[in-house]
C-alpha cells in the first residue's frame, strides 16, 4: 500500500460526467475537496469551463480494455466512478455494449493496474426477476459481471434521482405539475422511491475516504433512496406543490401515455431525448423500491423524503419557465418541421404552376420561374428535415431563419403586392420566423 493512497485524498475519475449524475457527482466531489477528473464523450462549454483542466473528452464507450486502462493510468485515478447509461437501443447506441460490454472492458483496465482502484458503479434498483426491460436487464449483468471481479467495488441503486438541474424523467415531472392533469390511478399508486443527487455524491466522498484511509476490502451493493418510498402519485403532488401548479382537473388516458412513449420511441431515433419511451413508462408501471437500511448505517446519511428533496429545489421564475416550456418544445420543433415539409411539398407538386406563375406575372422567365420554384421547395423540405433530426436541427433552424429572410426580401422586390394579400401570406412568415427563434433558444437539453 502506498504512503500516497493512505495519507492523500484519492484522485477520482468520473465516467459519463457529461450527464445528469455525472456532471453533479462530478462537481459535488470536486468542491469537497478531492481532486477530479470529469471524462465523457462530449462535455458542453460551460461543462468545460467548471471542470476546467481536469475536463477529459474522450469516446470512452468506444475504448478498448487497453486504451481505458490508460487513461487510468494517466490520470493517476484511485476511485473510478461509472456513470455511464443509455436507456434504450437506438441512435448508434446498444444497452448490451454500454451497461455490459463497456463494464468487462473497464473491469480489465482496473485489473491491470500495478495498484489497487476502488469501482463505483451505478445501477438501478430492484429484483433481478423483475427485470423486463433491455435496459434493466444490461443493467444487472453488468452487476453480475463487477460482483464475479477479484477488484474492490461498490454498487449504488440511486432510485429516481432528483436534483437542480432538470433532464428525463425529473424535467418532465416539473412539466406535468403544471398541467391540470393526474396520472392514470394505476401508475399513480406505483412505488417510487426518490434519491437527492447531493446524496449520492455524499456517499461516494465518504467512500473515497474510507479509501485513504486504507479500507481496501469493499465489495459491496447498496440500495440509495428515502427510507420510506413514495409513489408516482406523491412524487408529482410534491412537484406541484412546490411549483404552484394547478388543480388536477383531468386524468390522463392510459392509451395517450402509450402513444406518447411510441411518439419518444421516434423522437429517439432521430437523435433526440425524450423523457417518455416505452422503457421509461415500463420501469415507471414497475415502480421504484429497495432497502437504503444498509447504505444509512454505512455512510451514517438519513436520506430525506419526496417532500422535503422537491421543497430544497429553486421554485425561481426561471424553473416555472422551464416547466411550462419543457412540453412545448417537442410541439414547437415538430410543428415548425412540419411547416417547412409540408410548405416545400406543397408548392413542389400540388401548387407549382400557381408558384411559378406568381414569378412569371412580375417579368420572371418560365424556365428560370420553374427553376427557382423547385430549388426553393427542395430547400423547404430540406430544412424541416434538418429541423426533425437532433444532430442538425440548430443548423435546420438557423438555415431556415435565414431563407425566410430571403423570402421576405426577395417579395419586397419581386413581388410587394403579396404583402397587400387580404389573407396575409407573407405577413404570416414574421410569426414563424420569431418561432423559429424561440426553438433556437430552447434547443439545449443540459448546461
Amino acid at each position: 500500500m502506498s504512503a500516497r493512497s493512505v495519507s492523500a485524498r484519492p484522485t477520482i475519475l468520473v465516467l459519463g460526467a457529461a450527464g445528469l449524475i455525472g456532471e453533479a457527482t462530478a462537481r459535488h466531489l470536486a468542491a469537497a475537496g478531492f481532486p477530479v477528473v470529469a471524462a465523457a464523450r462530449r462535455l458542453s462549454a460551460a461543462q468545460r469551463l467548471a471542470f476546467g483542466s481536469s475536463a477529459r473528452i474522450v469516446p470512452l464507450v468506444d475504448l478498448d480494455a487497453p486504451a481505458l486502462a490508460q487513461l487510468l493510468t494517466d490520470t493517476s485515478a484511485d476511485l473510478v466512478v461509472n456513470c455511464i447509461g443509455v436507456l434504450q437501443d437506438g441512435g448508434g447506441s446498444s444497452t448490451g455494449d454500454v451497461h455490459a460490454g463497456f463494464v468487462s472492458r473497464l473491469l480489465e483496465a482496473i485489473a491491470a493496474q500495478p495498484r489497487p482502484v476502488l469501482l463505483v458503479h451505478l445501477s438501478v434498483p430492484g429484483r433481478p426477476e423483475e427485470d423486463g426491460t433491455a435496459f434493466s436487464r444490461t443493467k444487472r449483468e453488468a452487476e453480475r459481471r463487477i460482483e464475479a471481479a477479484s477488484i474492490p467495488f461498490v454498487i449504488l441503486r440511486p432510485g429516481f434521482v432528483i436534483g437542480d438541474a432538470a433532464f428525463g424523467g425529473s424535467a418532465l415531472m416539473r412539466a406535468l405539475a403544471t398541467l391540470p392533469i393526474a396520472l392514470p390511478a394505476g401508475l399513480a399508486a406505483r412505488p417510487f422511491a426518490a434519491t437527492r443527487m447531493a446524496d449520492i455524491g455524499s456517499g461516494i466522498a465518504h467512500l473515497a475516504t474510507r479509501w485513504a484511509d486504507g479500507e481496501r476490502r469493499q465489495r459491496a451493493t447498496f440500495d440509495v433512496m428515502e427510507a420510506t418510498p413514495s409513489d408516482v402519485g406523491d412524487v408529482l403532488a410534491a412537484f406541484r406543490a412546490r411549483f404552484g401548479g394547478v388543480k388536477p382537473r383531468f386524468v390522463l388516458p392510459s392509451w395517450l401515455l402509450a402513444l406518447g412513449s411510441r411518439a419518444g420511441d421516434a423522437a429517439a431515433l432521430l437523435g433526440w431525448r425524450p423523457p417518455i419511451r416505452t422503457t421509461a413508462l415500463r420501469e415507471m408501471q414497475r415502480g421504484v423500491a429497495g432497502d437504503p437500511g444498509p447504505w444509512m448505517r454505512e455512510t451514517g446519511l438519513v436520506p430525506p423524503d419526496i417532500r422535503r428533496i422537491v421543497a430544497d429545489l429553486p421554485a425561481t421564475v426561471q424553473e416555472r419557465w422551464f416547466a411550462r416550456l419543457y412540453l412545448l418544445k417537442a410541439a414547437i420543433l415538430g410543428g415548425l418541421s412540419l411547416f417547412w415539409i409540408v410548405s416545400g411539398a406543397v408548392a413542389l407538386w400540388p401548387a407549382f404552376d400557381a408558384a411559378t406563375g406568381i414569378l412569371v406575372a412580375q417579368g420572371v422567365p418560365r424556365p428560370l420561374a420553374a427553376a427557382i420554384t423547385a430549388v426553393t421547395s427542395l430547400a423547404d423540405i430540406t430544412i424541416g428535415l434538418a429541423i426533425a433530426t437532433r444532430r442538425w436541427s440548430g443548423a435546420g433552424l438557423k438555415a431556415g431563419i435565414a431563407l425566410t429572410l430571403g423570402y421576405m426580401a426577395g417579395a419586397v422586390v419581386l413581388t410587394p403586392t403579396l404583402w397587400l394579400d387580404p389573407l396575409g401570406a407573407m405577413v404570416k412568415t414574421v410569426p414563424a420566423l420569431i418561432l423559429m427563434l424561440v426553438a433556437l433558444a430552447l434547443l439545449d437539453d443540459r448546461g
